[in-house]
């Protein structure tokens, strides 16, 4: 009953964490569509705002490097133009370009994620003011008809073309509003020219734009892509860290429960086994009849059943104790040297009376020889008796229990103990090492257990850094193998030889 309840139990923790799991990814992926829904763009606002602090950012890196090249360029127009055009061509191109530094500037001081969209309207129009009057010199164009000129003009369109396109790229409309005029004022260009040359490169330079215009596109899909990545990267740590906060907190609460069961059990071991005591003594005093005989012959019967019930329950708290002193790791091996040959056969004479009550006959294959182990004699006969006992118990009547006791191929000892009883079921065996796990045939015989046998034999095996084994099949009965290592076993030391007298 109580395995069932605690099966319960997880089961409706582990739906209450999937739900809670489904409730979070619905919301997050409500609350990405509506900032899809109320951004300009179709972005979520996070990377709507991280687009246009890029695009600012380059603005101010780049403002210096194009106030010179405007300035260079505007010198080397006045030399088919007159010096007030230069002049004032520049001094428009300049203001524009400090403009938008004062404004990227502005933005990376005072912008949000509310008034995103609103930023970018201000940028793609600053951005197309620019590109338009980088296009206006077309207008020298107008006034002279060398060749020379117009090639001269459509080679700065283009190459303002490929710088701005690369600064623009991180808003896709300012990529073509950086580009639109500037492919108008080479169109201009060409119209107005006659060579054959100046048309061909005039196509060129239409072609390498649109070749820009591509590439900053490409450009601008892969910086969405890389904060998409960014993005899941924070949420996968965002993940992490709360896992791990859980973690540490069931952690918590593991070592407060451990605490509490330490202290349960050491209250139930002194308020149960004190009144245990007085049970077991005055029934043992009473089915005895050391005081006169009962005047009612049914009374020792029931005295007999009131001590075979105390002891059992006495096993049984002596046993949840044991095990969990084992998995609380406070269990202390008193080790000295041990027989293990001689532990076996003297618990097989203890179980002995048992075995015949069933008529199970115990047999015993002791290799001779063997050297002591150094190890904890209370655990080893605990380990004999509890693995005997489960072998008495599901054998049935007539049949055979065989304990081996021997050298292992690496120098280490084992002892086996092989029944000839109904087995376990192969999908059975993990639940039989649980601690209060009963296999279906125990459930099916009912016989008397607490389901703590194996555990606390695998517990203590391992507290000696030996190995168990558990191996059975249906109807070919069961066998279990303890193995302890090489580094326990204490090698005999040969007897010092009586010098022979000269």
């Amino acid at each position: 009953m109580t395995q069932l309840t605690a099966d319960i139990v997880e089961r409706r923790k582990a739906t209450d964490d999937r739900r809670a799991s489904e409730r979070k990814g619905t919301r997050t992926t409500i609350q990405t569509a509506r900032e899809k829904l109320t951004s300009n763009s179709g972005l979520d606002r996070a990377f709507e705002f991280e687009t246009l602090r890029l695009f600012g950012q380059s603005k101010i890196s780049a403002c210096l490097t194009l106030v010179i090249f405007t300035l260079v360029i505007g010198a080397s127009l006045s030399v088919w133009v007159p010096a007030i055009f230069v002049i004032l061509w520049s001094a428009i191109a300049v203001s524009a370009l400090v403009l938008g530094f004062v404004m990227s500037k502005r933005f990376m001081a005072t912008a949000t994620e509310d008034n995103a969209a609103a930023w970018q309207t201000k940028f793609v129009a600053m951005e197309a003011m620019q590109s338009l009057i980088w296009a206006s010199i077309v207008l020298v164009s107008l006034s002279t008809t060398s060749e020379f000129l117009h090639i001269y003009i459509m080679v700065v369109l283009l190459v303002y073309a490929s710088a701005s396109s690369i600064l623009a790229s991180s808003i896709r409309v300012a990529i073509y509003a950086s580009l639109l005029p500037i492919v108008v004022g080479i169109a201009s260009v060409m119209g107005t020219s006659q060579d054959m040359g100046s048309l061909m490169l005039g196509v060129l330079a239409v072609g390498a734009i649109v070749f820009n215009l591509m590439l900053a596109v490409r450009a601008h899909d892969m910086m969405l892509q890389t904060m998409g990545f960014r993005a899941d990267k924070d949420i996968l740590f965002g993940a992490l860290e709360e896992a791990n906060a859980k973690h540490d907190e069931a952690r918590r609460r593991a070592e407060e429960a451990n605490v509490a069961k330490s202290s349960f059990l050491a209250t139930m071991s002194h308020e149960l086994r004190t009144p245990l005591n007085a049970i077991l003594g005055f029934s043992e005093v009473m089915k005895s009849e050391l005081f006169g005989p009962h005047s009612v012959p049914q009374y020792r019967e029931y005295s007999t059943d009131i001590h075979s019930s105390g002891e059992h329950l006495l096993n049984i708290i002596n046993e949840i104790l044991d095990l969990s002193r084992i998995e609380a790791g406070r269990y202390e091996l008193q080790e000295e040297a041990v027989d293990l040959a001689a532990a076996a056969d003297d618990c097989r004479h203890m179980l002995d009376l048992r075995a015949k009550n069933k008529h199970i006959t115990l047999k015993t294959v002791l290799e001779p020889g063997l050297p002591k182990l150094w190890a904890d004699e209370r655990a080893i006969r605990q380990i004999i008796i509890n693995l005997l006992a489960n072998g008495i118990k599901f054998t049935p009547q007539g049949g055979e229990v065989v304990i081996k006791v021997g050298w292992t191929a690496n120098g280490g000892q084992y002892i086996t103990i092989k029944d000839t009883g109904p087995g376990i079921p192969e999908d059975e065996l993990p639940t039989v090492l649980e601690s209060f796990g009963r296999g279906s045939m125990a459930i099916k015989t009912a016989e008397q257990g607490s389901g703590l046998g194996l555990p606390i034999v695998k517990g203590l095996v391992d507290l000696h850094g030996g190995q168990f084994h558990l191996r059975s099949k249906l109807r070919e009965g069961t066998e279990v193998i303890v193995i302890f290592p090489t580094d326990r076993v204490m090698e005999t030391i040969a007897p010092v030889a009586n010098p022979v007298a000269a």
